[in-house]
Order: C-alpha cells, then sequence, then structure tokens
C-alpha cells in the first residue's frame, strides 16, 4: 500500500524468547502469557490481547487439562490395524487443537441464539443401511459426508474421529483455532490489475477464492463489485441468508457466504450463548472480514488505520471473487463443521481455499485440515494454511500435510515508530498505533510497580493504586495480560499514559497496538534502561511522541518471532514451513461490530485495522496461488505451490541474507522454508516438481500407516500400498528434508516438468553443509519440449564422525539457466527432534 512518508529508519533488533516445545498433539501451555482472543476452547496461549482475542506476535495454541484432569490434548487411539486387540470400553478422545487467528472478539461480543441456515434437502443423497441417516444433529453436508465415508470398506466409528461431531457421548470434536496497503507494491504486484506486468488483469476475474474463517462483514467497501463481469458459470455456491444478513448482500465481488455451526452447536449443548455471535455469514469478529479482504479485496482509495498506513488497500488478486465460509465461533472452530465448509466448497466450484487457523501437530489421519485438503487437492484446489504463531520455538509448525502450502509470516519495509523522551535528555525507540490527541509538550512523571500487589509491574486488573498513578506514566512489563488490556488498566487507574517494556519472555520483538490511551511498547533492552532510569532518578518523566507511518524500512523482510518454526515432527522428511509472506503490521478491511482492540470498553469503529501474525501472511499466498492459477489454468495445485516456492527469495532489500526477528540472527529453512514468495517470478519459474494423487498415496503408504489410516484420508474405498516409496522424502517435493537417522546416506530422487520454453537447458549448482556431502546425477538437464520431464537423483552423504544430536544444517540445490533459478533449500538432521 502507498504510505504517506518515505521517510528511511533502522528497524531495532527483535528478541523474543522461545515458548516452550509442544508436545506431541497439542501445544504445552504457558503460564507467563493469558489465552489468546479466538483460540476457541483449547487453553492458555501466549498472547497479550484479552480474551478471546489473540494477536499473532505471540505464540499460540496449546491445551488445557479438563475438570476431570483429563487433557484435551490427548490422543485418541488410531485405528487399529487387523488383528490388533482393542477393550470394547475405550472411549478415545479426539485432540483439542487451537486455531491461529487474530480475532478481536470479546467473551461479551459472542452472544446470540444462532442456527445455522438450512442446506437444501435435495443436495443429500443418504447411503443405505448409513449408521448417520439424515437427521437435525447434523449439517445435511455432514451427514453426506460421514455417510458416504462410513459406507465405505475398512471405514468404522474409529477411523472415522476428525469427522465426528460430539454427539451421542463420542469424544470431542477437535477444535482448531484462528491464527492492505503497502503489500502489493512490496510484493511487486502492479497497482491496476493486482497481477505481475506482462499478464491480463482481467484473466482472475474467473478465480474463485474461498476462505474458511469467522465470516464476512458484506458492506466493507473491499467488497465493491463496481466494473466486474458476470458470475463465473462454474460456481454452484450460495449466499445465504440468515440473522443479521441478507442474501442481496453478496455481488459478483462476494459471490458466496455460507455458515457451518453444527459441530459448535453439539459442543455448547445446542446453543449460541453471547450476544453478538450471529448465526450467519455475518462477521462478528474482523479476523475473516481481514483475511478475506487480503487475498481478494477490491481497491478502496484513502484507506487507512486511523490514520496509519494510509493509501490503497487492495488484496493481492484483485479481480478475483470471494465466497466465505463461516466456521469460527465463540469457542473455537470445530472440525466437523471446517470438513463440511471445505467439501461444501468444493461442489461450489472454489479455485483456492485459505484457512488461516490450526493447530498443533497430529499424524494426517487425525488432522481434519490434512484430510479435507486431501480431497481439495484431488479436485485441483490449490490450499493454504497459516504455519502458526507459537515461534520462534522449535518444531512448533503446525499444518504441514505436504498437499497444502504452509505459510510463515515476514515483515513489511514498513513501522510505525514511536518515542518516549526522558527527562535525562535520553530518548527511548519504540512502536505505536496510538491515534488519540497525544500528550501536548508537557513531560509526565514516571513510575514503575506503584500498585495494591506484587503484580503491579504488570499492570493487571485492580493492581494499580489510583492514589499513586493518577496523572502519570505508567510503566508495565510485558507479559500475563493482554497489551491493550495494561493501557485500559492503567487509564481506568487514571494514568495518562503508557510505556510497556518487554521481558525476557518477549526480547526485542515489538508490537504495535491501537491503545485506548497515549501508549508504546519498547523492547527488553530499553526497557531495561527505562526501568533503572526510574530507580536511579529521583524525578523521573517522559514525554510519549508518535511519528505516524515510515515506510523503506530496512531491512526487510525480516522473519516474525512469531513465526512457528521447523522441523516439521509428523514427517520429518518434509521441510516446512514452505514459505513466508507478509504477516506483521497487515491493513486490511475489518468488521463494524467490534472494536480494533476487541475491548468490550472500545467504542471505536473502523473500515480497516491493522493486525500480525501468519493467518495475515496465508492470505497473501492464497491470493498470489489465484494469480497463478489465473495466468496458468493448466497448472495443478502441486505446479502452483512449486512456482510459489523454487522462486522464493533468500536475501532482504539490504542484500544480505534473512534474519530472523526473535534474536537478530541468520535466518533458516526451518524458519523461512524456501524463503519470501516473490510472485513475478513465480509466474514464470522455468521447471515445477508436479506431484500427482497417487504419488502423495505412495506418500501415505510409506508412513507405515493401516489402511484404515489411508483410507481416511483418501476417501477411497482401498487403497494399494505395493508401491510405496522407500522413504517418505522421496516425494518429488520441491524442497529437501534429508533425516539420516543412524544412516550415512540417503538417496532421493526428483522429476521436473519444464514450464518455460523449448530447447532449454539447465544447470545444477550445489550449496552444501559443512558436515554433509551433495551429488547430483545428473548434473544438466535438457529440454526439447514444453511439458518435457526429466529426472534426476540425489545422493547425501553425512561426513564420518559427524553425530550433530538436535542440531540442523542447511544447503541448497539449484537448476540454472540464464533466465530462472529453480532453487530448492535442503535441511539436514541426524535425529528426530
Amino acid at each position: 500500500m502507498a504510505g504517506t512518508s518515505t521517510k528511511k529508519v533502522r528497524k531495532p533488533s527483535k528478541r523474543s524468547k522461545p515458548s516452550p516445545l509442544p508436545s506431541q498433539y497439542g501445544f504445552t501451555p504457558r503460564t507467563t502469557e493469558p489465552p489468546p482472543r479466538g483460540n476457541r476452547g483449547a487453553g492458555p496461549t501466549v498472547s497479550d490481547y484479552p480474551p478471546p482475542r489473540q494477536l499473532f506476535e505471540e505464540s499460540t495454541p496449546r491445551t488445557q487439562p479438563r475438570a476431570d484432569s483429563t487433557p484435551l490434548s490427548q490422543p485418541a487411539p488410531p485405528p487399529q490395524p487387523r488383528g490388533s486387540q482393542t477393550s470394547a470400553n475405550v472411549r478415545p478422545r479426539q485432540p483439542t487443537v487451537s486455531i491461529r487467528r487474530q480475532s478481536p472478539i470479546s467473551s461479551e461480543a459472542q452472544n446470540s441464539q444462532n442456527t445455522e441456515a438450512p442446506e437444501g434437502p435435495d443436495e443429500v443423497e443418504p447411503v443405505p443401511n448409513s449408521p448417520f441417516p439424515v437427521e437435525p444433529n447434523l449439517s445435511e453436508d455432514q451427514t453426506r459426508l460421514l455417510n458416504a465415508f462410513l459406507s465405505q470398506p475398512g471405514r468404522d466409528r474409529y477411523t472415522m474421529r476428525a469427522f465426528l461431531p460430539p454427539s451421542s457421548l463420542e469424544p470431542c470434536d477437535p477444535v482448531y483455532t484462528l491464527d492492505t496497503t503497502r503489500t502489493p507494491e512490496f510484493l511487486g504486484l502492479n497497482s491496476e490489475f493486482g497481477v505481475a506486468s506482462g499478464y491480463s488483469g482481467h484473466a482472475s476475474n474467473g478465480v474463485i477464492i474461498g476462505v474458511l474463517d469467522t465470516g464476512v462483514w458484506p458492506e466493507s467497501k473491499s467488497y465493491d463489485d463496481y466494473g466486474m463481469p458476470e458470475i463465473p458459470s462454474k460456481w454452484k455456491g450460495e449466499c445465504e441468508s440468515g440473522p443479521d444478513f441478507d442474501s442481496k448482500l453478496c455481488n459478483k465481488k462476494l459471490i458466496g457466504a455460507r455458515s457451518f455451526s453444527k459441530g459448535f452447536q453439539m459442543s455448547s449443548g445446542g446453543g449460541f450463548s453471547t450476544k453478538r455471535e450471529s448465526v450467519s455469514p455475518r462477521d462478528v469478529d474482523g479476523h475473516g472480514t481481514h483475511t478475506s479482504s487480503t487475498a481478494a479485496g477490491s481497491a478502496v482509495s484513502n484507506a487507512s488505520f486511523l490514520g496509519y498506513a494510509a493509501g490503497t488497500a487492495r488484496g493481492m488478486a484483485t479481480g478475483a471473487r470471494v465466497a466465505t465460509y463461516k466456521v469460527c465461533w465463540s469457542s473455537g472452530c470445530f472440525g466437523s463443521d471446517i470438513l463440511a465448509a471445505m467439501d461444501r466448497a468444493i461442489l461450489d466450484g472454489v479455485d483456492v481455499l485459505s484457512l488461516s487457523l490450526g493447530g498443533g501437530s497430529a499424524p494426517y489421519y487425525r488432522d481434519t485440515i490434512a484430510i479435507g485438503s486431501f480431497s481439495a487437492m484431488e479436485k485441483g484446489v490449490f490450499v493454504s494454511c497459516s504455519a502458526g504463531n507459537s515461534g520462534p520455538t522449535r518444531s512448533s509448525v503446525a499444518n504441514v500435510a505436504p498437499w497444502v502450502m504452509t505459510v510463515g509470516a515476514g515483515t513489511l519495509d514498513r513501522d510505525f515508530p514511536a518515542y518516549a523522551n526522558l527527562g535525562n535528555g535520553k530518548r527511548l525507540v519504540g512502536v505505536s498505533l496510538y491515534s488519540g490527541e497525544g500528550m501536548g509538550t508537557k513531560p509526565l512523571e514516571l513510575v514503575y510497580n506503584k500498585g495494591n500487589s506484587s503484580s503491579s509491574n504488570l499492570c493487571l486488573p485492580g493492581s494499580l493504586d489510583p492514589t499513586t498513578v493518577r496523572g502519570k506514566i505508567v510503566v508495565c512489563d510485558r507479559g500475563v495480560n493482554a497489551r491493550v488490556e495494561k493501557g485500559a488498566v492503567v487509564r481506568d487507574a487514571g494514568g495518562l499514559g503508557m510505556i510497556m517494556a518487554n521481558t525476557a519472555a518477549s526480547g526485542e520483538e515489538l508490537v504495535a497496538d491501537s491503545h485506548l490511551l497515549p501508549a508504546i511498547a519498547v523492547g527488553k533492552k530499553t526497557g531495561d534502561l527505562l526501568r533503572e532510569y526510574i530507580k536511579s532518578d529521583s524525578n523521573p518523566t517522559a514525554l510519549l511522541v508518535f511519528k505516524g507511518t515510515v515506510l523503506d524500512v530496512h531491512p526487510s523482510p525480516v522473519v516474525a518471532a512469531f513465526s512457528s518454526r521447523g522441523p516439521n515432527t509428523v514427517t520429518p522428511e518434509i521441510l516446512k514451513p514452505d514459505v513466508i509472506g507478509p504477516g506483521v503490521n497487515i491493513l486490511a478491511g475489518w468488521s463494524d461490530a467490534i472494536g480494533p482492540t476487541g475491548l468490550d470498553k472500545d467504542s471505536r469503529r473502523t473500515q480497516f485495522n491493522i493486525m500480525s501474525g501468519t493467518s495475515m501472511s496465508c492470505p497473501h499466498i492464497s491470493g498470489l496461488a489465484g494469480l497463478l492459477k489465473a495466468a496458468h489454468p493448466e497448472w495443478s495445485p502441486s505446479a502452483i505451490k512449486s512456482a510459489l516456492m523454487t522462486t522464493a527469495y533468500n536475501l532482504d532489500n539490504t542484500n544480505s541474507p534473512l534474519r530472523d526477528a526473535a534474536d537478530n540472527s541468520l535466518s533458516n529453512p526451518h524458519a523461512h522454508g524456501s524463503g519470501h514468495v516473490d510472485p513475478q517470478k513465480a509466474l514464470s519459474p522455468g521447471l515445477v516438481y508436479d506431484i500427482s494423487t497417487e504419488e502423495y498415496i505412495r506418500f501415505l503408504c510409506s508412513l507405515d500407516y493401516t489402511v484404515d489410516h489411508i483410507v481416511a484420508i483418501v476417501k477411497r474405498p482401498s487403497v494399494n500400498c505395493s508401491n510405496k516409496f522407500s522413504n517418505p522424502g522421496q516425494l518429488n517435493y520441491p524442497s529437501f528434508s534429508v533425516l539420516f537417522g543412524g544412516k550415512r546416506v540417503v538417496r532421493y530422487t526428483r522429476e521436473v516438468t519444464n514450464v518455460g520454453a523449448a530447447n532449454s537447458v539447465y544447470k545444477v549448482v550445489v550449496n552444501g553443509a559443512p558436515s554433509v556431502g551433495i551429488s547430483v546425477k545428473p548434473s544438466k538437464l535438457a529440454f526439447r519440449s514444453v511439458g518435457e520431464k526429466k529426472r534426476y537423483t540425489v545422493t547425501f552423504v553425512s561426513k564420518k564422525g559427524v553425530s550433530l544430536t538436535n542440531k540442523a544444517e542447511f544447503g541448497s540445490i539449484t537448476w540454472s539457466n540464464p533466465q530462472h533459478q529453480v532453487r530448492s533449500p535442503v535441511a539436514f538432521s541426524w535425529n528426530r527432534f
């Protein structure tokens, strides 16, 4: 988005302390931060926004014990291999997974007595003798899905755990949590059509992007359909009517809007308990409007968030159509609702599915999103998912199925600087989105840890003494409760300003917030200086100054500290995340039902909001995939994914290697995957790594899943694993992840397809790792025609005596000619992390 200032500043280094490692099927709770907003029923998570709102810069998801002390993260027993014994009294539980989301809806803002708009009865064809006849407990999509699935051989109720809503005392429905104006220019997209030069932007008019989220605010200008042609004939969806939502609100831009709530209703006893919840596609949260307008919002001039980030806001695929599927409610996004929505979106005719939600890692046969996205992939639908916001914790990445594009987050070249001018003449640098009148020109007294309890340094509710903070600037340590709540606590106690200072847990990670009083955020080092100043000076004072929007910040992009990291714990042989995209301080459309902070006392209403998280980076890639689909309609989802991965860049705007905001060190593929997406180069990648459905099945067979496990994913009556891969890493993936696991030699074969010019020749360039030798045969690939395929084999040899337990090394393999650089990162590990 175009900004109002071009002043260059250098970003301060950012540090954040790693949060605890996740457990196998969920995330270990942290006790130093509050539960995130929108972490629907998944237990405590790291956040600085008040429950249930979560700002995605923070580590998220996690699980908490039930009242009966049975952890929600306890995995359900998998389908037993043939011949195994299982107690008839065992009732396995599904893991509760949280949806990474950055939605700001308060707990009081989620009341309603809503019921999902019914689907047409003629759309359901019950299977004879099915254990699930059509009934009011299930939506018709869910009933059809369950009937079709369970009627096939080898599928029992245990195989279907991920599909089942929590009815008849069955295990819990898995719950997932939710995980512009500068970004088109930052990504090099043409301002008129939202597509790189050389391709017709009008082609994207035929692309439909489906967004599974909290719904949509249809009145937003981001869904203006001025000048758009008729809706594509392939569209079979509809715009539902419901409370506060008229189907006439849809148009040629917003062509579909549905809601799915049966899983949520059954989990909550059949009703809606919050005031603002609407059982319709209406978005009372803001998250869904933000993500869908990021992916494909129309151009809106003079957009800003309370004056910040001013310019023309537009989505990545400006000409594409939007179809929204509301699956997230006050207590989360339930697996059965997500699966029903994905199934419906496929039938509706979407080309791309965008899911800014997810949870902890689980085997693919117990991962609702993995199961639903396999069906989408098989039907030619590209699926983009957020990687998670649990960084920089190692092995925290989620949504790791290889048929899904897993997206991490990076920064833009835009900041919102603010300063604290101290009485000793020093200036402290921070960030803020405060939009009020400011503090004038008179410094105010600074106070720290002045209150009624030992926790007054954290500015928890009720902890401050009004007689000691009234009329002053209060310093609050970051952590435990929400960042914007700290500001509200200070204001309610009579304070006139706040400086939120990071502790070791957050390091130098800076997060800009739209506080209700003048406030700035500073890093740990600056916070330490501030605390020492207050302690040593008899009359400490400060004046807060807000400097608006600054563009052309160097270095950028930087990998966001909150962005979840590899290695992949489900299949270490598949490198995740796949790429990073813009995910920090992203401006996009917003719901008029809630203020930008999500606080009940926040009466402000804005057409746009600035948010951060992998929830924001995911729809960027969804929109870019839509552009590639328009430019290359013949490409498969795996070809589109390959193009985005192999053309991603690894240098920032200072021409230096990408850095990690967690500690300002050099980033690596476990943080940024193949690199930061480059849509212009992705339009012409030269070569692609294509993958068929059968190859994915061979991959699943190599994981030693039972037949029932695989059938649960691929939704076929049976599978034949006689031709399985010898190693999961043999999948024709655009990146490499080598797990030696006691071996010294690992050998992979890959196949590339020429999508560039005929008579092209590529030579290999290997960037090795210190402890591994790499050889590629052949070293040259010659293509006579477009569409021709060539194979090559890579041999990785761990050097003698090397034993790097719990460590990783990295390299790359690049096929190069004068026109193209087709790069694949390589990650090496010697044991499972």
